[in-house]
């Protein structure tokens, strides 16, 4: 089994772009499809106190759930912004990668290089 996660969308290019580089490492992560298999509440809270980044930050802001919920108005807590990544898993900004140096959200894909052993 891999010692690293990626949170992974097939469908998106900067997706596949960190899976081919970890891939180019030699290794092979454990993929989990997370618009089919989200994290529970508590892993999704743990992915972003590990990022230390702002729920906010995690928040995708252009699909349709964000404009249907008003979510831009700003108005809601942490907690609740949790429970819609959580009923809508599209809202989650992807991909996540936690390695054994660090778990980060790779965008641009890049960014993963800085957390790869390998």
């Amino acid at each position: 089994m891999s010692n690293i996660t990626i949170y992974h969308n097939p469908a998106c290019g900067t997706s596949r772009n960190v899976l081919e580089f970890i891939r180019n490492t030699g290794a092979e992560p454990n993929v989990i499809l997370y618009l089919e298999t989200p994290p529970s509440r508590e892993e999704l809270v743990k992915l972003i106190a590990d990022m230390g980044i702002t729920v906010q930050v995690l928040l995708r802001k252009n699909v349709e759930p964000y404009e249907q919920l008003k979510l831009a108005e700003g108005s809601f807590t942490d907690d609740q912004i949790i429970d819609f990544m959580l009923q809508h898993p599209i809202l989650i900004n992807r991909p996540i990668v936690v390695t054994p140096i660090a778990t980060r959200l790779c965008r641009p894909s890049e960014t993963v290089l800085d957390i790869l052993p390998n």
